[in-house]
């Protein structure tokens, strides 16, 4: 009978296409026991080329073990997957040898099989990967290369309290920035009628399901490594078409949703004056005030910091898209820049617009991009 094995491997970038490594491991599928390890820095290349290499790493050392091996590829890359699957077309250019290669060592195996798992499920080969980009990230400084020894677990990332959320500090000093892609939903039938649309459920309009196509097409030219939602319908809706494009699953998290405005949703500004015109005023000059019976910006801004700096630690030298709202990206775009949070009322963000923020484990945060809307351009 055959022995079986389990290949972990994952692979990233800084930068995308930026200092690269992966990192791979086999266990026994039996016993859970761990049998081999390997990481190692690549140079320059892409996330999708490096998790193609910790896959190919990984199938050499199973190999190396037992050549006629059973074994099952665990990765937190859907596209390898779906592709390696044979669900999945492979039409980059930089791709297709890597991925004859995974074939050409899969077939000298016993049987081989490929199963996605959350990124949470693939820490090891997580962990190995980023000391490979540490690694690379050094070699581009020292102009060295060697092989980056397993090391023992690093410590998680420490949230550094400080006067206020621009002092936070979520991991080691680097120079390659988390990048955050901020998509607002497609058009809504509120948006249409300029009405407040906080925490409805509120679908996309025709217009908008075109302008979340338009703006996945958009995505699809950006090396993305995970998408988030707010959980509410017309950002999940506006999600999956970038979800489809890039291969990738929808990650909820709900402190990204809406303000909720209480007593004035789906109101015009004019009908919420008309209805509680004292509480309006306070409200524009006060970001604690609440709309009757809603939440205050103050508030918003506090739980979307919160998954802000929750996105950071996990995904650390990562793209990732967050398809959200007007408060909170404006929020996120106005906590970048040190500004008062009464600067929400001094920007403008179109429906199913795209703005950049990159992010520095050291604190600073830069505003690469605000109120993109060149993919709705006829």
């Amino acid at each position: 009978m055959s022995r079986r094995l389990v290949v972990e491997a994952d692979g990233g970038s800084r930068g995308n296409p930026g200092p690269a490594g992966y990192g791979a491991l086999v266990r026994d599928a039996g016993t859970g026991e761990l049998l081999a390890e390997v990481a190692e820095p690549i140079g320059e290349a892409t996330n999708n080329v490096a998790e193609y290499r910790g896959l190919i790493a990984g199938l050499e050392a199973a190999a190396g073990i037992d050549p006629a091996a059973s074994v099952e590829v665990r990765m937190d890359s859907k596209l390898v997957v779906e592709q390696m699957s044979g669900r999945w077309k492979i039409k980059h250019p930089a791709m297709q040898p890597l991925a004859r290669r995974a074939r050409e060592l899969a077939a000298s195996l016993g049987r081989v099989s490929y199963r996605w798992v959350p990124r949470a499920q693939n820490a090891h080969a997580d962990r190995l990967a980023n000391e490979a980009m540490d690694g690379a990230a050094r070699d581009r400084r020292t102009g060295t290369h060697e092989p980056v020894q397993a090391a023992e677990p690093v410590e998680p990332p420490v949230r550094r309290e400080g006067p206020d959320d621009s002092a936070l500090g979520w991991g080691p000093v680097d120079t390659a920035p988390t990048r955050l892609l901020l998509l607002r939903h497609g058009q809504t039938p509120l948006s249409v009628e300029r009405r407040f649309a906080g925490s409805g459920d509120i679908p996309l309009t025709e217009v908008g399901h075109e302008q979340a196509r338009a703006a996945a097409r958009r995505l699809a030219e950006r090396p993305v490594d995970v998408i988030v939602s707010s959980p509410l319908r017309r950002t999940l809706d506006t999600a999956r078409y970038a979800a489809k494009e890039l291969g990738l699953e929808v990650v909820v998290e709900e402190d990204f949703r809406e303000t909720d405005f209480g007593a004035w949703e789906g109101m015009t500004f004019a009908e919420a004056r008309q209805h509680s015109p004292r509480e309006l005023n306070r409200w524009l000059a006060d970001p604690e005030v609440a709309p009757p019976g809603g939440e205050s910006f103050a508030a918003v801004a506090r739980r979307v910091a919160g998954a802000r700096d929750r996105l950071l630690a996990r995904y650390r030298g990562r793209t990732v898209l967050v398809v959200s709202h007007v408060t909170p990206i404006k929020v996120l775009v106005q906590q970048a820049m040190l500004a008062p949070l009464q600067a929400l009322h001094r920007m403008h963000l179109d429906v199913a617009c795209l703005s950049e923020i990159h992010c520095f484990s050291d604190g600073p945060m830069v505003v690469r991009a605000l109120n993109d809307t060149g993919h709705l351009r006829p």
